[in-house]
């Protein structure tokens, strides 16, 4: 094992011992193959990292995970639940049936260097703020090495990886699911990038989420404003509407939205308008009857504007149902293996960033610590949620970035730049919740 481990080789490392545990002991079988193909990997998340392609357009990223798979004895499977950029990649000898989750898709407006400040890429239009970069290729490589370590030792068993495109805001993984993908799958398995080394018993949020369109009439807002009616009055009532909604509706429930469309000059009345919504709650049931009060309130809008609206369902999942056994297993496993120690170029430019954050969670040095297992609750929402009501699943999350997984661009600076940092550092060529 080659001088410091980096993160992304440590948290593949903790995987595949977790998958491996599920059927017997591992042995030094699993170092070797890590060691083999660590550089392989390595590259292959920063070039994801690099080219930050958004969901369902992640056409180079899923091309790059197939070859390597491909390459390392798996039978690949593209394109399937009629979507171009997902796909499956096996090695079976028969037995139980083990799924590998990976995701590779970036989020918009997130274009960032790998430096300890804020300083946008102007080659791309998103970036890995959710780490889904490490997320494919190391999942990508625990199932390359627990199959040759099936190979090794003769075990039977199937190894199923599942590339899943468009978590961020675009449920792959419901299609997938609809599509029977699953049927046959004994477990699976599934890390995230995080704050903290933790594999609790963890449910989310179920989601709900739609786009609501306003039409009106244009006009000259100075010349002729009685001629127009405006879509983005149509846009705003309805907000006002829903905020006063709040203080109604469960306490863990959480809605938000932003306006992608609102008019081009403030002399012009706008004759189209759009705002995005998310509606959440940890009861799917919850989720629809808030969603509908929602709706409700856009057709008061219309109503109150004189403009139209129509509103179109963009993705919805389910709640995440947790699996205590698989989940207790993977505890302490990830115990076994343990946290993430920095080196001193690792620990001054994690500093250099950790003075970034605004009222941090952690602090440097609990990288090296794991949480005690434990239930926990989620407010954000993913699609594994839907995976979880049709097969059993375990996920665990490992330390990338110090501070709160609450805010987005901060989580992109800690979980990207550094991750480019400390593969710049091994020598590695390089191009981080819905």
């Amino acid at each position: 094992m080659r001088g410091t481990k980096n993160k992304l080789f440590k948290q593949s490392f903790c995987i595949i011992g977790l998958i491996a545990s599920l059927t017997v002991e591992a042995d030094s079988s699993l170092n070797q193959s890590l060691n083999k193909h660590q550089g392989t990997f390595e590259n292959a998340a920063m070039q994801i990292w690099n080219w930050a392609e958004v969901g369902y357009q992640e056409y180079k990223s899923s091309e790059l995970l197939k070859a390597e798979l491909a390459a390392n004895g798996f039978t690949i499977q593209s394109g399937v639940a009629d979507i171009p950029t997902a796909f499956i990649a096996e090695y079976s000898n028969g037995g139980p049936v083990i799924g590998i989750l990976g995701e590779y898709d970036a989020l918009p407006g997130l274009m960032q260097t790998a430096s300890p400040f804020k300083e946008p890429r102007d080659d791309v239009i998103a970036g890995h703020a959710c780490g889904h970069h490490m997320f494919g290729a190391a999942s990508a490589w625990a199932a390359v090495s627990i199959k040759e370590w099936l190979v090794k030792t003769g075990t039977k068993g199937t190894i199923r990886f599942y590339g899943t495109p468009a978590e961020e805001g675009g449920s792959g993984k419901v299609y997938m699911v609809r599509a029977g993908l699953f049927d046959d799958v004994d477990a699976v398995l599934h890390w995230h990038p995080s704050s903290s080394n933790a594999a609790n018993a963890e449910s989310s949020n179920a989601n709900k989420s739609a786009k609501f369109r306003f039409s009106g009439i244009s006009a000259h807002a100075a010349g002729s404003p009685h001629k127009g009616r405006s879509a983005l009055d149509g846009v705003e009532a309805m907000n006002m509407m829903v905020n006063m909604m709040r203080e109604h509706i469960p306490q863990e429930s959480r809605i938000h939205y932003v306006i992608t469309k609102g008019g081009l000059a403030p002399n012009v009345v706008p004759d189209v308008a759009e705002v995005y919504y998310y509606v959440r709650h940890p009861k799917r049931e919850k989720v629809n009857e808030i969603f509908n009060w929602v709706v409700k309130a856009s057709e008061g809008a219309a109503m109150g504007t004189e403009t139209t609206v129509t509103h179109e369902v963009m993705h919805g999942n389910y709640s995440k149902l947790p699996n205590q056994t698989l989940q207790k297993i993977m505890h302490k496993n990830l115990v076994s293996r343990g946290g993430i120690k920095y080196s001193k170029k690792e620990n001054e430019f994690a500093k250099e960033i950790y003075q970034t954050m605004v009222s941090p969670g952690n602090v440097i040095g609990d990288q090296e610590k794991i949480r005690p297992y434990g239930t926990s609750h989620t407010y954000g929402s993913t699609d594994v949620g839907d995976v979880s009501w049709v097969v059993p699943q375990a996920g665990w999350f490992k330390n990338c970035y110090m501070g709160s997984r609450h805010c987005r661009p901060l989580l992109a600076r800690s979980c990207c730049w550094r991750n480019k940092h400390w593969l710049k550092r091994n020598k590695v060529s390089s191009s981080g919740l819905s």
